[in-house]
């Protein structure tokens, strides 16, 4: 058989095949760079597309860059722009290249043809070479007291890249003052508006060194300078208008008919087409009137028509924009926007994030005289395909009912929910109406008779599983299979991944024990078992709680465990009123779309106290590591540290079948610190673990079955001798790079809450301060950072006679005088006296 015929593959007039290619245009250039022959122009655009989009696709044409030069001496506009785009590329990469351009560029800056001008002026400024900063500002001056609008518009732009590039040489060249002059006297209304922005920036830079900035940044804020940029707002485009309402937000008014002049002379921006003019209008009109509240509500009332009417029209983005800003002033005055509830209801075609939104807004709307509509409307979202908008729907109507409008009709919608045959829709309002009977109790006995259909092995989601068993604990006496039910999930303790679940199952078998004894007594002793068994810290220490409660007093244990049902009057809101009012003082930002401060998503020289990171990366406050965790041998060791405070002694350690290192350790102590009568003696132990047999056994082990023998008393020792006192290094060095290591290895030793004196906390004016009294305690700072009031500082010392270091996280807020301290250290056993060496440093911090 013949072999394949070649395939003949022809290059793409964009692909070149080899270095040739570049050879070949290169030779091409330079035979035309001189030419004036008829056609001559057409033959250069055809090569100059060709350069741009080699360079566009990332092919290396920089050898080409003298003769694309040479070529460049043409009056064609199109032919100019191409060679601009061509240069402003390699300059930036190679600037020796650069100063090839600078003769060309400085002429054509020169040219006849304004936009020769202008395109020169600009591709000039762009080639960003700090050596070359002295060729700009002649061409510079210029462009600004050019004839044409045009060059002067892109030379303030180049003014500002200039002030980038070098900003003493914008300074001494006095452009600044140039720039004011132009804002307030040229006729071009695009001109004035890149002053006011080349302004802003230059001026709030300089302003944090510069006094002389400081005071021009404030006169910008002055009367003359606000009214003048009024009285022409209608002359700018949309771009321009913003800015210079932004502007105005800024402003302070001497009196109230300052106030009404400036609302009044804005009030046509509200009926503005665009969106963006629309917002920045309204943040004017709320913030002129902030201390006038009843104009502030009025404005609310003006401003409502506007942004309802952005909602419905324009794009889903632009919806979503307009319907966050809503959001806020709806939380802010929700009976304003009562009457409108029906612009928020959700519409087929939306997208998903518009429909969330507006289900919360739809919550934030009701009251007693639309609470009935609203949640008609939500009931029949909750039969949508999309499941995440069915489950905000249900969240919805459960928040509606807490807050106390309609609740006997909401509450048989919820149980309606429950018996529809959809896992997430019986899961959701499973949640709800736990809420619900935490609030109102007295409708305990119409939701229970709904509930205990429920069969448990049909819930998979935790919170469902977890909020069933609290219900199936609290009403156990109405709940006739209660213990039999909660008995089946013991059994399948190994099979249950949730922890959340688990600890409301130990509750809940504690709970029905005491109403239901006789028939919870066997569940609540395998559920014990199990839980000093578990492999989870929260859950292996609740079991513990319980047990020894119950060892102790039964009586007490109930009190403790099954108080008197008490209705729980307020839930707690996911956000501070600090916080709201920061997102609305950052209204018209990205702030209100985040619902979070600005400080929390920008670079960390503006992030709040909870999300800086300075030189040590990836350190954060909040979730640890997994290299944080502490080993299970540490934690069992450490038994001794929880609620009872009883000494531990740890007789044997076996591993349980779902991979716990936790056993029932032996203990044995008073139990005295927790309740203050006469101390009992009992001690738990493995059951499985052979060893001496047990001298006594009490028979509240027996009433469990647990068969957990007493261990034999300790022998009594005398008191080791106290340890010398700690002494630190003065001079300790450790690097970033080691603290973040072994920030993440190391588990937290102690975690403790230390007041700060009223001379501290007025010393502290930055962590600067604090840093430098704590080195002179022998404690020094790895990185700060923060603002009033949180300041985040990590500290580390040394130990004077080893090297064992000691890393501390501390946290401090002036507001409430308060200091979140973590300790990790290489040897734990001294931790407590560094602790108090630490607290001593920083009470002494701020007194003469």
């Amino acid at each position: 058989m013949a072999p394949p015929a070649p395939s003949h593959r022809t290059s793409s007039p964009s692909q070149p095949s080899g270095k040739s290619e570049v050879s070949d245009l290169k030779s091409q250039l330079r035979q035309l760079a001189g030419s004036r022959a008829p056609g001559v122009e057409d033959s250069k655009r055809e090569l100059f597309k060709k350069v741009i989009s080699y360079m566009t696709i990332g092919i290396d044409v920089s050898s080409l860059f003298g003769e694309m030069v040479m070529c460049s001496a043409t009056s064609d506009i199109v032919l100019k722009k191409m060679c601009y785009l061509y240069v402003g590329n390699y300059a930036k990469v190679n600037p020796d290249l650069a100063l090839l351009t600078i003769n060309f560029l400085q002429r054509d800056c020169k040219d006849d043809d304004p936009m020769i001008r202008g395109l020169a002026l600009r591709s000039l400024c762009s080639l960003r070479v700090a050596n070359l900063v002295e060729y700009l500002v002649g061409p510079l001056g210029s462009g600004l007291k050019d004839s044409n609008s045009y060059v002067r518009m892109v030379a303030v732009t180049g003014v500002l890249k200039l002030y980038r590039i070098s900003a003493s040489t914008c300074t001494d060249a006095d452009f600044p003052a140039t720039l004011k002059h132009l804002m307030l006297n040229d006729r071009d209304t695009q001109v004035v508006a890149n002053c006011l922005s080349a302004l802003q920036e230059i001026l709030t830079s300089e302003a944090s060194s510069l006094e002389e900035a400081s005071r021009e940044r404030e006169a910008l804020l002055s009367k003359p300078v606000v009214y003048y940029l009024l009285n022409r707002i209608k002359e700018f485009n949309e771009w321009a208008q913003c800015l210079i309402l932004e502007l105005v937000s800024k402003y302070v008014p001497s009196d109230s008919n300052e106030i009404f002049d400036i609302m009044n002379l804005l009030e046509d921006r509200l009926q503005h087409a665009n969106g963006a003019v629309v917002l920045a209008t309204t943040k004017v009109f709320l913030h002129l009137t902030l201390s006038m509240t009843d104009v502030h509500q009025q404005v609310y009332e003006r401003i409502k028509a506007p942004l309802l009417t952005l909602v419905s029209s324009g794009s889903p983005e632009q919806s979503y924009a307009v319907l966050s800003h809503l959001h806020l002033l709806v939380m802010r005055a929700p009976f304003v926007f009562s009457a409108d509830y029906k612009y928020f209801y959700c519409q087929y075609n939306e997208p998903s994030y518009v429909k969330k939104l507006k289900l919360e807004m739809l919550t934030a709307v009701a009251n007693e005289s639309n609470t009935y509509e609203i949640v008609t409307e939500l009931c029949e979202y909750v039969a949508n395909v999309d499941i995440p908008i069915a489950r905000e729907s249900i969240r919805a109507v459960g928040k509606i009912a807490l807050q106390q409008y309609d609740v006997n009709a909401i509450v048989d919608r919820l149980l309606q929910f429950l018996e529809m045959e959809k896992d997430y829709v019986t899961a959701e309002a499973l949640v709800l109406v736990k809420d619900l009977l935490r609030k109102y109790p007295q409708w305990s006995h119409d939701c229970i008779a709904v509930v205990g259909s429920i069969s448990s092995k049909n819930i998979q989601e935790p919170k469902a599983k977890a909020a069933l068993i609290w219900m199936l604990g609290e009403y156990s006496q109405d709940m006739q299979d209660a213990p039999y039910i909660l008995e089946s999930l013991v059994e399948n303790w190994d099979d249950e991944p949730s922890a959340e679940v688990r600890l409301h199952l130990l509750t809940a078998v504690m709970k029905c024990f005491f109403k239901r004894p006789p028939e919870t007594q066997k569940a609540l002793g395998a559920a014990l078992a199990v839980g000093l068994a578990d492999f989870h810290q929260d859950v292996h220490d609740r079991a513990l709680f319980y047990y020894r409660l119950l060892q102790y007093n039964v009586s007490v244990a109930e009190r403790v465990v099954n108080p008197p049902k008490q209705a729980v009057s307020v839930f707690a809101d996911t956000q501070s009123s600090e916080v709201k009012d920061r997102i609305f003082d950052e209204f018209n930002s990205l702030s209100v779309i985040y619902q979070k401060p600005s400080y929390m998503f920008t670079d960390k020289e503006h992030r709040g106290p909870f999300e800086f990171s300075d030189e040590l990366g990836n350190l954060s406050i909040g979730v640890e590591s997994a290299d944080t965790v502490v080993p299970t041998q540490q934690v069992e060791a450490n038994d001794n540290d929880l609620l009872l405070s009883t000494s531990v002694e740890e007789e044997t350690r076996v591993v349980s079948n779902n991979g716990s290192a936790y056993s029932a350790p032996s203990y044995e102590g008073s139990i005295g610190s927790l309740i203050p009568q006469a101390p009992l003696e009992s001690a738990v132990s493995n059951p499985s673990i052979p060893g001496p047999a047990p001298q006594s056994s009490s028979p509240f082990d027996d009433l469990f079955g647990l068969g957990l023998p007493t261990a034999s008393a300790s022998p009594i020792t005398p008191a080791a001798p106290s340890p010398p006192p700690l002494q630190l290094k003065s001079k300790a060095v450790l690097d970033p790079g080691t603290f973040q290591q072994k920030w993440r290895q190391l588990p937290i030793s102690i975690s403790q809450e230390i007041s700060v004196s009223p001379q501290g906390v007025a010393a502290l004016t930055s962590p600067q301060v604090l840093l430098r009294h704590m080195q002179n305690h022998s404690i020094h700072s790895i990185a700060s950072g923060g603002q009033a009031p949180n300041f985040k500082i990590f500290f580390f010392a040394q130990k004077q006679e080893e090297p064992s270091n000691f890393l501390v996280e501390c946290i401090i807020n002036t507001a409430s005088a308060k200091a979140q301290v973590k300790v990790k250290a290489d040897d734990q056993s001294v931790s407590q006296a560094f602790l108090s060496l630490f607290q001593s440093a920083l009470a002494s911090f701020g007194m003469p």
